[in-house]
């Protein structure tokens, strides 16, 4: 235990608070290697302060890591400087959305970790809205909605009063309730809807995927090489079960998958190399969103062994 800080020294108190701190920050920065590098710095701060007299020390951890992910947040809106060819279809305007890191485990044994993420909605399409928030509304929305801190505990970190906090929050709020609904509980549920498509994929039955497509379904797409990104957003049902019939030849690679929580897959090749990995939004049995991850580099970086031969 470090002398100068015989409180904080505790790295089995540290500990205790990593699985929190590693949420906090995987759905401030949707990336799992920053969500590490951020909780590593916590525990670097943590290390060096005598928290001695700190009666609520997950708070105060929760605000120090909040502060840096901010940090990263803003620095991440400033560079904004990655060149990818974009295609809109459908309707809208919206700019196509980074996906983010997406966490899987395999669909016949779900951890407790997709359980909390199927329980608080924090599917792979809320995370994609989240990439669409400002580094004030995200931080906000994600520490009050996700994690129930206090307006008056975030007010600080972003430099703004209480008020606007909250006004930051529900602004947030509105974006993603209009635009990543909350999926449904029942994971079976899910996967009949799943299973219904790649069937309906396989066979190349346009009808059978409408059905199973809600009428405004969004279809994201974030490929490309390297530095290269490619990235597409696709609208409504014909749209995109045009898109889907196209890709019949991958059905009989997809691999049952729990992606953030929700039915999704993971396309394993011919030779054994992952293809892409695809989560679902299902809402009232059909189709509201899918998003597909398929960049090379992205999936090399993955933990898709469980899905190997």
């Amino acid at each position: 235990m470090d002398e100068k800080n015989p409180a904080a020294g505790s790295a089995e108190l540290f500990e205790a608070h990593r699985p929190h701190l590693r949420a906090v920050a995987y759905r401030m920065l949707g990336s799992l290697a920053e969500a590490e590098d951020a909780v590593q710095d916590t525990w670097l701060r943590y290390d060096r302060t005598d928290t001695s007299e700190v009666e609520n020390l997950g708070g105060w951890l929760t605000t120090v890591i909040g502060r840096l992910c901010l940090t990263q947040l803003r620095s991440r809106a400033q560079r904004r400087e990655e060149s990818f060819e974009s295609r809109t279809e459908a309707g809208g305007d919206e700019p196509p959305s980074r996906i983010p890191d997406p966490l899987i485990g395999r669909a016949d044994a779900p951890d407790p970790e997709q359980e909390v993420l199927l329980a608080d909605s924090v599917g792979l399409a809320l995370m994609v809205v989240l990439e669409s928030l400002s580094p004030a509304e995200r931080v906000s929305f994600v520490l009050h909605d996700l994690f129930a801190v206090p307006f008056e505990e975030i007010a600080p970190l972003i430099e703004k009063t209480a008020a606007a906090t909250r006004q930051l929050a529900s602004r947030a709020r509105r974006k993603v309730q209009g635009r990543a609904p909350a999926p449904d509980r029942d994971l079976a549920r899910q996967r009949v809807a799943v299973d219904a498509f790649f069937a309906a994929t396989r066979t190349g039955d346009l009808d059978a995927l409408l059905v199973v497509l809600d009428p405004q379904v969004v279809l994201r797409a974030d490929g490309g090489v390297g530095r290269e990104r490619r990235a597409v957003l696709l609208r409504g049902a014909r749209t995109v079960a045009g898109q889907a019939v196209m890709f019949r030849g991958l059905s009989p690679y997809a691999r049952p998958a729990l992606v953030n929580g929700a039915a999704g897959v993971v396309v394993i090749g011919a030779n054994g190399r992952p293809v892409s990995v695809m989560s679902f939004t299902v809402v009232d049995g059909v189709i509201v969103a899918i998003d597909v991850l398929s960049d090379p580099d992205r999936l090399a970086a993955l933990d898709l062994a469980a899905f190997g031969d």
